[in-house]
């Protein structure tokens, strides 16, 4: 009998557009929805009742920038997230107005590469930063090729009016909404439970300071938690950083359940993310000399106590011995307690007879002290500081993809100007936004945005001629779909062709208004003709493609992997160190892997050469896994390695990082050959540790498989 004929699959490139469409389902933001619908369309109906319909259209320019940039997101995150692409599109509106008043005529489009380096090593920094290049670089085209009358600084300050319109209601309208909900609740001022109680446990010597090997725990009794004097209590901080530290310990109890199971990793990496959304929205992406107040100062606190309790999982997960139901509720009861306010109860701890059972006693106790309102240790900042910024900026990636942006945008630009007709600046414009990475694969990117840009033009058409025809409605129709179009971006974000599809009737309502009617057909070959461009560029080598992508993210995260290693193995290294350290391995893994994963969706070559470092950020994972049991472990008694030994693993280490920015094979360097499977994990110290063998495993199977590829 002949076997059935299957037919290949086609390959992920072509299909990865397809992949996102399960992603468009999904609860609406009604809050950011209505936002969108008081941004652009209230911003256009006022400048075009006052008879100033180009200031309107400028200003409403700016409300769509900051209706893209409007993400789920605290306030004060908010404030940088819209508040720093604004300035940065409002001095590119202000260059490129600038430019145009030159007369330069073809020779802008080398004016325009220039901007193109400055927006392209920008974009390298950081995400906030990458969309305050994609819009620098897109103003200044505008402000270029956009011809208005108001001089060029009237213009950058249309667009900041506009989008300080939109950040203004996503800072004014979560304090309404959070004054609603707490009505009637009275809270003190420091953001501690009220009523003068405090937190008593059951094992009266859990008030001590020691070594948590010193305290007398009873392994059969959970640490019980109760609130003394009146019930109740004040929730810490704003309701959204509230429910993003609240989220770490939902996740820290699925991460807790699935000890000992093949659930493990999956969940880890969650927690990651969970963390890393957390702490962006306590600490990263803050204004100058801002100071957090006392609600703020409280979830930071509730945020170590998460830092210590995913160290101690992580633990347990190297252990791999499953725990009881009862232990894996304990970040459960302690999310309920951030978002409620309350005492969490009773918290069981594991029977500490491992290294990872004391640390979660000795973290559980850390919980207790804090959420009765101690404060907690200082961890410090995570993530890069200024230097590091400038040198991402500066090296390799941001060089490459400055060249990158600056040729498409040049080119691009030239094109433009040499077809007929004088708005040239919708072509280099839509190559900016293509040439952005963040959107996905560059085939992906390009397919996306072709059929959006032909869905919207269909739109666009369709609403001019049903709504054009009405009488006195030639200024009033695009205002209306312009409106519309604002409220959906919120939704549309989701998919990069449902984005087009959206922003590109609005897009052709402000163009319209701005006095560029009847050239959707035209404004649809431009797009297909920036997408030409832009994929041409990304077969050039050497301009910050994704091999630059993936070979930068995954040399930072070896080298951060390395740093964690240092400090668990130093003596001398401060705990507050080694958590940080911890938090910014996971956090590098992260990005390498997301940075993998879009770029295996690439044309050949680059996406099966590339989908191989998979494995490799896999290994490195467990690497950081072990050190951190390493470092539990030590902390618990174990005997210091040997001095030898660390020495090998990071020069290992090293060797890699270096081998993967430089695209070279691993040195051969003398490592040491440890069988871990042929090693016990001792309960309490022993030698030799499981985890440095598990460190060596690791090494050598990340360090074979980048020497493999």
């Amino acid at each position: 009998m002949r076997a059935p004929h299957t037919r290949p699959a086609p390959p992920r490139w072509l299909t990865h557009p397809l992949h996102g469409a399960r992603g468009l389902r999904g609860p609406v933001p009604w809050a950011a929805v209505a936002r969108g619908a008081l941004g652009v369309g209230p911003v256009l109906a006022v400048g075009v009742a006052a008879g100033h319909t180009s200031a309107g259209v400028t200003a409403g320019l700016g409300a769509m920038f900051a209706h893209i940039n409007d993400r789920p997101a605290t306030r004060a995150t908010r404030l940088v997230r819209i508040g720093l692409p604004a300035l940065a599109g409002a001095t590119g509106l202000l260059t490129g107005a600038w430019l145009g008043t030159l007369g330069l005529g073809t020779w802008i489009a080398l004016a325009l590469a220039a901007v193109g380096l400055v927006s392209g090593a920008i974009s390298a920094i950081g995400p906030v930063c990458s969309s305050a290049g994609v819009q620098l670089m897109v103003a200044c085209v505008v402000g270029a090729g956009m011809p208005a009358p108001e001089p060029p600084p009237a213009r950058a300050g249309l667009l900041l009016a506009g989008a300080t319109w939109v950040l203004a209601m996503a800072w004014l309208l979560p304090l309404f909404k959070g004054s609603v909900r707490l009505r009637g609740a009275s809270a003190p001022a420091d953001g501690r439970p009220r009523g003068g109680s405090r937190i008593s446990i059951t094992a009266s010597a859990l008030r001590s300071s020691g070594p948590p090997r010193a305290l007398p725990f009873d392994r059969r009794a959970p640490l019980r938690l109760t609130r003394r004097g009146r019930r109740g209590g004040a929730q810490a901080g704003p309701p959204d950083e509230r429910e993003a530290v609240a989220a770490v310990y939902d996740v820290l109890a699925e991460l807790m359940a699935a000890v000992g199971t093949e659930r493990g990793q999956a969940a880890r990496r969650r927690l990651t993310a969970a963390y890393d959304a957390a702490y962006e929205a306590l600490y990263a992406h803050r204004i100058p000399l801002y100071r957090p107040d006392a609600g703020q100062r409280r979830l930071r606190d509730l945020l170590a106590v998460a830092g210590a309790l995913s160290e101690t999982a992580v633990t347990l997960l190297w252990e791999g011995e499953p725990l009881p139901t009862r232990v894996t509720r304990t970040p459960a009861l302690l999310a309920r307690a951030v978002r409620t306010g309350r005492p969490p109860g009773p918290l069981p701890a594991p029977a500490p007879h491992t290294a990872g059972g004391l640390a979660a006693h000795r973290a559980v106790l850390l919980a207790a002290r804090v959420f009765d309102g101690e404060p907690a240790p200082a961890v410090g900042a995570v993530g890069p500081g200024p230097r590091q910024r400038l040198r991402r900026a500066l090296g390799p990636a941001g060089r490459e993809y400055a060249a990158r942006v600056a040729l498409c945008v040049g080119v691009a630009t030239a094109l433009a100007r040499s077809l007929p007709g004088d708005h040239w600046y919708w072509l280099p414009a839509t190559a900016a936004f293509l040439v952005k990475p963040d959107m996905g694969p560059l085939v992906s990117r390009a397919v996306s945005r072709a059929f959006g840009t032909a869905v919207g033009v269909a739109v666009f058409g369709a609403s001019a001629a049903l709504l054009g025809a009405l009488p006195g409605a030639d200024e009033v129709w695009p205002v209306a779909v312009a409106a519309v179009c604002s409220a959906l971006i919120p939704v549309s974000v989701r998919h990069f062709a449902l984005q087009t599809a959206v922003l590109t009737p609005l897009l052709l309502s402000l163009v319209y208004l701005g006095g560029d009617r009847g050239a959707e057909l035209a404004r649809l070959v431009d797009t297909l003709l920036a997408c030409a461009v832009v994929l041409a560029a990304g077969a050039l080598p050497g301009l910050g493609g994704p091999r630059a992508q993936v070979s930068v993210r995954l040399s930072l995260a070896v080298r951060a992997t390395r740093d964690h290693l240092d400090r668990v193995l130093a003596a001398d290294a401060p705990y507050a160190v080694r958590l940080r350290l911890r938090r910014e391995a996971y956090r590098a893994l992260a990005d390498a892997r997301r940075a993998v994963e879009v770029a295996s969706a690439e044309h050949p070559p680059f996406g099966r050469d590339l989908a191989a470092w998979a494995p490799v950020i896999g290994a490195l994972e467990e690497i950081v896994d072990a050190a951190t049991a390493c470092g539990v472990r030590l902390d618990h008694g174990a005997p210091p390695p040997d001095a030898a030994l660390a020495d090998r693993l990071r020069a290992g280490l090293s060797d890699l990082a270096d081998a993967v920015a430089t695209h070279r094979p691993p040195a051969d360097l003398p490592l040491p050959t440890v069988a871990p499977a042929a090693l016990p994990r001792p309960p309490l110290g022993g030698a030799p540790c499981a985890t440095l063998a598990d460190v060596t495993a690791g090494l050598h199977r990340a360090r074979h498989l980048a020497g493999s590829r």
